[in-house]
């Protein structure tokens, strides 16, 4: 019987505090995904000054977020364009064959 995916275990820090987290993608990719956080949360909180790590950890989730938000309307923008070319070359060849 098949279990799924198989999991490993790894290791990361993220603001000073170590995570061991149980992945079943590429390890590598966690760890960049874990980097990528840090260094977020760490300049955050050069910008922010002397504030503890739970409000620098909001403040890197509503960037997140705001980042999220605006790759999401790109990707609705872009679908759109798309839908509407798709629908430019679905007539032109219409008018080709006739």
């Amino acid at each position: 019987m098949d279990s799924g995916p198989e999991r490993k275990t790894v290791r990361v820090t993220i603001y000073n505090q170590p995570y061991t987290l149980a992945v079943t993608g590429e390890a590598a990719e966690v760890e960049a995904l874990a980097h990528s956080v840090d260094q977020l949360m760490t300049d955050i909180a050069l910008q922010a000054g002397n504030v503890e790590g739970s409000r620098v950890a909001v403040l890197a989730c509503l960037h997140l977020a705001d980042r999220l938000r605006g790759l999401e309307q790109e990707l609705s923008d872009f679908r759109s364009e798309v839908g509407e070319k798709t629908r430019r070359f679905s007539f032109l060849l219409d008018e080709a064959i006739r």
